[in-house]
């Protein structure tokens, strides 16, 4: 079985920017079930999107997590707002873990060996992340920003805004980048072929 800690700690330095010792071990246990469970190869072979194999998702979490930390950042700083930023890094580090499990079917099949028990397209990524991290115990505060589609969480926090607003921002630069399309143009063209 690969090491999956380490493939963790390795892909994602923004870890040691969580201040909070047990949380950052939090959202390492949650990859590690995620991508234990799916059968993954690597942390580096889940791809962004389903359709979408030149970026990974890895790649993306970690643009998530800096764009919205210096969210957060300009927000203290200029607006005198007080986001706990542990709250917005771990959360924003877990609001795809659960492509773990919805994104099986998309790869390679030398890439994963899936327990289907749990690896499925069945449960939208965002729903399986929080269960995810509510499994491992990370705090309410971080488990209620990692679902990031609107009507998933009937109230949102600063720090649920901020992974949101992250997210839809990489996601853009992504999908311009790569498709030469919006966001919501790759929603409204894709969302009904997966």
């Amino acid at each position: 079985m690969p090491d999956y800690d380490a493939q963790v700690r390795d892909a994602f330095p923004e870890l040691a920017d969580i201040e909070d010792d047990d949380l950052r071990e939090k959202v390492v246990e949650a990859w590690r079930l995620g991508l234990e469970r799916g059968g993954w190869s690597h942390v580096e072979a889940i791809p962004y999107a389903w359709n979408i194999h030149e970026v990974t998702n890895v790649e993306h979490v970690r643009g998530v997590t800096r764009i919205a930390a210096d969210a957060a950042a300009q927000q203290r700083d200029f607006h005198g707002a007080d986001p706990d930023l542990d709250v917005v890094r771990a959360a924003c580090l877990l609001h795809d873990v659960g492509k773990c499990y919805e994104y099986v079917d998309h790869v390679d099949g030398e890439l994963v060996d899936p327990d289907p028990e749990y690896a499925t397209d069945e449960i939208p990524h965002s729903l399986s992340g929080y269960a995810l991290a509510h499994e491992v115990g990370c705090p309410l505060a971080v488990q209620r920003a990692i679902p990031h589609f609107i009507g998933e969480i009937p109230s949102r926090t600063l720090e649920a805004e901020l992974v949101k607003s992250a997210n839809s921002a990489s996601s853009n630069a992504i999908t311009q980048a790569a498709m030469g399309i919006s966001l919501q143009e790759w929603v409204d063209e894709y969302s009904q072929t997966q």
